[in-house]
């Protein structure tokens, strides 16, 4: 596992104790893109969470609040981040 994988899944498990968390690393599929020219890796992410705290909050105000936790590792290199939000009684957002 990433180093960066890991402090994402450690930061977003403290900020919404989620019922269900995934992130993949999708940097492999970016090398040489922006944020990943060298292909060094560790800058593209999916996350896939599932928490109580997104219960009553919309799409935007869920991916504002994943953004808020994940600020450090945003800061630290991560450049792009694909985030599925949803509230335990929904299904998974597209």
């Amino acid at each position: 596992m990433s180093e960066m994988k890991a402090r994402i899944e450690q930061t977003l498990t403290r900020a919404f104790a989620p019922r269900h968390l995934d992130v993949s690393d999708d940097s492999a599929l970016h090398a040489g893109h922006a944020g990943n020219p060298d292909g060094a890796g560790e800058t593209h992410f999916t996350v896939t969470i599932v928490a109580d705290a997104f219960e009553n909050l919309t799409r935007i105000q869920r991916h504002r609040a994943v953004n808020k936790a994940l600020t450090e590792e945003i800061a630290d290199g991560v450049h792009a981040l694909a985030i599925k939000a949803s509230a335990p009684d929904e299904p998974a957002s597209p």
